[in-house]
């Protein structure tokens, strides 16, 4: 899923099927298909914007399912639909407060993109 709060370009959630609150209750299936979406997010982010590096938080501070936060991390500006990303935490870990503007034009734009990376 992609987060409408751009902390990096192509920051995203990974969110389980299960209806889990803890890591621990997920099921085997779902334990089994996380390396399987792992691949697939970095590949199509790779592909996509070509990140140097990746960070997954698991907080559920606010949202209490199970979930990963998805950020792909830049050592510098990137571009995209006409909009410029900073990365601006880096090369510290990602700041989730720290976000990059984004209207709807680019956020439609940015989930084409992902999109059709994920059905390659």
């Amino acid at each position: 899923m992609c987060r409408k709060a751009q902390v990096t370009l192509g920051s995203l959630i990974l969110i389980t099927k299960d209806n889990a609150t803890a890591f621990s209750e997920l099921s085997d299936e779902s334990f089994a298909e996380l390396p399987i979406a792992i691949r697939a997010i970095e590949k199509a982010l790779k592909r996509s914007f070509g990140y140097e590096k990746i960070n997954y938080f698991m907080l559920m501070m606010v949202d209490p399912e199970v979930h990963f936060h998805v950020i792909p991390r830049y050592s510098h500006d990137v571009e995209f639909g006409g909009a410029v990303f900073k990365d601006q935490s880096w090369p510290g870990p990602a700041d989730l407060k720290l976000l990059n503007k984004v209207d709807e034009e680019i956020f439609s734009l940015l989930i084409e993109k992902l999109k059709n990376e994920f059905e390659k």
